[in-house]
């Protein structure tokens, strides 16, 4: 069972970074966070991957006060995803033509929604983002709606002052891809391992129907 949890783990977070990469390449926009980086990239000159890399670290500091511990999961995601965004930008050409640029934004949305229900669906812990997403809504009370739209709009808007591709893209993401996970999520979830039954339930079935 671990196995296939690595495995869809490590195809699920390869599949994101080309799914990023994707959306550069289709340059109509991107999710809020990847607006960010791009913006950073674009400052600083660094890759999108190594930006992606730095900023999964630095969110993971902010883990610390709201009492959040990593899974083996956050750590690869924090590393793989900036690593396959380079590739897929190294292997993907940009595209100019309109109905190319559409085809492969849409191709985008639903590589990331596969990829992000094999991820989560492998149960191995949360990216750096969404764990502090729901690590702001425990402490604070917040609904995870309500901190999520918070801190996409903040980072939204500091990647669009950076330079970041804010588009049709964006909005296709932020509309399409809760739902589509939600679609998803159930077809790649890992099932809970069965807990053996007790030497007594096995022994009397009419223990277990009580």
């Amino acid at each position: 069972m671990m196995t296939r949890r690595l495995l869809q783990l490590l195809i699920g977070l390869a599949l994101y970074g080309l799914s990023l990469a994707m959306f550069i390449r289709a340059s109509l926009g991107t999710a809020p966070w990847d607006v960010l980086h791009q913006g950073l990239a674009g400052r600083t000159g660094l890759s999108l991957g190594t930006v992606l890399i730095g900023v999964s670290f630095l969110v993971l500091l902010l883990w610390i006060p709201l009492r959040q511990w990593p899974g083996i999961g956050t750590l690869c995601n924090a590393v793989l995803v900036g690593v396959f965004a380079d590739v897929g930008l190294a292997l993907i050409p940009q595209f100019s033509h309109l109905g190319s640029q559409i085809a492969l934004l849409v191709a985008a949305v639903l590589l990331n929604a596969v990829a992000s229900a094999l991820y989560i669906g492998a149960r191995l812990g949360p990216g750096a983002r969404d764990g502090l997403m729901t690590g702001l809504a425990l402490r604070t009370g917040w609904t995870v709606r309500r901190a999520r739209t918070g801190i996409e709009v903040v980072v939204l808007a500091a990647g669009w002052l950076l330079g970041g591709s804010v588009g049709v893209g964006t909005v296709l993401y932020a509309l399409a891809i809760g739902p589509l996970v939600q679609l998803l999520l159930p077809r790649f979830t890992v099932p809970e391992p069965k807990r053996p039954e007790s030497p007594a339930v096995a022994a009397d079935p009419s223990i277990a129907a009580s």
